[in-house]
């Protein structure tokens, strides 16, 4: 590349900047948009249930039914909000959204115990959210379970004992798990959705055929139309992730530095598929549609909702070929588990080649002619 050369890609990438400064609209999507997505659901995902609404309904009333109803309150899964005094009652409290579940002690419950027979305990579920399902029945079964041994063992140690010890989050802290995949996604729909309208823009304007009539060769058309949206997004990357830092309290256990330069080819990848979002579209409108149509499938393909071990295996081929999966397990890597570069060079050569291929193919869209 001569001096020449540079001059004119120097030319066309200044000429995008400014064309960037002067919309106020998509500087309000580049800055304020992903930090605004990132607050709302950085506090707004939890994947740990917690004060699930529970209607009681204690026939027994004696001192063991209040004392298992104490052990089921304390353990802070379950928020005591009505008391009824019938099991219908409290499923049509569940049927009307009052409570999720309801905790039924029979009358005879006391007794049963004290005869030594089976005493059973009725716990009604809401189905129809299974985070919460999923965590009452086994928080219930795991209560009645120790009730269960304490009666039998009395103060004897149990004859096993497990002791979990929970690696890179031992608080099961949902922002840790969640956001270094948030910072991949947020980071993708803006470079994606903002290179897209790089071709679409001039074509709105009437500016595309001037532009085609100057000296500027296609190569260097692509590269100063696509250079201020890599600084960009590298921009929004830091921000978003000294936001991670700092406000949310995740900690980075790895290099930052090789987490940014493995983000790099995705980035490249992203833009790789903008810029042929750019020359089909006709209408900036219709860029952001077809962008947010090829946004949707790496979200929820690429193990950053679902994880990927639980997918039906026709679908695992399919999540590989997202460079999405591959960025949100590198991130993952580096800021909880402290990955590096032996442990991710498998992660590099993919999006690079991931990369290679949508900048050639995004480029071989552009026609430098009317």
């Amino acid at each position: 590349m001569n001096g020449n050369s540079i001059l004119r890609t120097f030319s066309v990438a200044r000429k995008e900047l400014l064309h960037i400064l002067r919309d106020p609209q998509t500087l309000f999507f580049t800055i304020f948009i992903p930090v605004l997505e990132l607050f709302m659901l950085g506090y707004a995902i939890d994947t740990n249930v917690r004060n699930v609404r529970t209607v009681i309904v204690d026939q027994a009333g004696t001192q063991e039914s209040r004392q298992l109803l104490e052990k089921f309150e304390k353990t802070q899964d379950f928020l005591i909000v009505r008391r009824a005094n019938t099991i219908a009652e409290a499923h049509q409290m569940i049927v009307a959204g009052i409570a999720r579940v309801c905790i039924a002690i029979p009358e005879n419950f006391s007794r049963r115990l004290d005869g030594g027979q089976t005493a059973e305990l009725l716990v009604l579920v809401d189905g129809s959210e299974s985070s919460i399902a999923g965590e009452t029945v086994n928080v219930s079964n795991a209560i009645a379970l120790k009730e269960s041994l304490e009666r039998i063992l009395g103060s004897r140690p149990l004859p096993i004992e497990t002791r979990p010890e929970v690696l890179f989050n031992p608080d099961t802290r949902s922002a840790n798990f969640f956001i270094p995949g948030l910072l991949v996604v947020m980071c993708q729909m803006m470079s994606t959705m903002l290179s897209a309208n790089a071709i679409v823009r001039e074509k709105e304007l009437g500016t595309l055929e001037q532009l085609y009539m100057t000296p500027v060769k296609r190569g260097e058309l692509i590269v100063g139309k696509m250079s201020p949206y890599v600084v960009l997004t590298m921009f929004e990357f830091c921000f978003i992730a000294f936001l991670m830092w700092t406000v949310f309290q995740v900690p980075i256990h790895g290099a930052f530095l090789t987490l940014l330069l493995i983000s790099f080819p995705f980035f490249l990848a992203n833009l790789g598929v903008g810029l042929w979002i750019s020359t089909k579209a006709s209408t900036r409108e219709a860029a952001g549609q077809v962008a947010l149509g090829t946004l949707l499938p790496s979200i929820f393909l690429s193990g950053y909702v679902f994880p990927l071990d639980s997918m039906p295996w026709l679908l695992k081929p399919l999540a590989n070929c997202f460079h999405t999966t591959w960025m949100i397990d590198a991130s993952r890597s580096v800021i909880l588990r402290g990955g590096g570069w032996h442990e991710l060079w498998r992660h590099v050569i993919v999006l690079g080649c991931m990369a290679v291929g949508a900048l050639v193919f995004g480029s071989l869209q552009v026609k430098k002619r009317l």
